[in-house]
């Protein structure tokens, strides 16, 4: 119960910032898979696709959207001028700083009030939550069944 409260709050959050630059909900997910991808490589169109489970013209207008507002920047890789990088610009990463730092501060509060083994035991358990709901999203077939 509380994890899904804490989620609610986050998309709530997550809503408002949407909101406030004119995009929608789906654009900040996709903003929120362009800036954990630069952390693994380039993100390019068709794995923001797949990630998000869009259509090829839903990401298409997802980041016309995106790259109007100033959020990314699309890039040509060097050796094949087909595949597209996108890239959070640094515009658009100081809107989203400026936007989200009360939720940083917030978080950098309740964390002093662990310790350190009491934070690395609920990194853990995220870790192994986050994976597990991965997993059921690969493996439908292991998913509850959906109406």
């Amino acid at each position: 119960m509380l994890l899904r409260r804490m989620n609610g709050e986050f998309s709530r959050t997550a809503h408002d910032f949407a909101h406030s630059q004119g995009l929608h909900p789906t654009d900040v997910q996709a903003l929120v898979e362009i800036l954990d991808g630069e952390r693994d490589g380039p993100v390019t169109p068709g794995l923001l696709r797949e990630r998000l489970q869009l259509t090829s013209g839903a990401v298409t207008a997802c980041l016309d959207r995106l790259e109007r507002a100033g959020h990314i920047r699309r890039t040509r890789d060097s050796a094949d001028r087909r595949i597209v990088h996108l890239h959070y610009a640094p515009r658009g990463r100081e809107v989203a700083r400026e936007y989200f730092r009360p939720l940083a501060r917030a978080t950098d509060t309740v964390r002093q009030r662990f310790s350190d083994a009491e934070l690395r035991a609920v990194v853990r358990f995220l870790a192994a939550m986050n994976e597990e709901l991965a997993a059921l999203r690969h493996h439908p077939d292991q998913s509850p069944p959906r109406r």
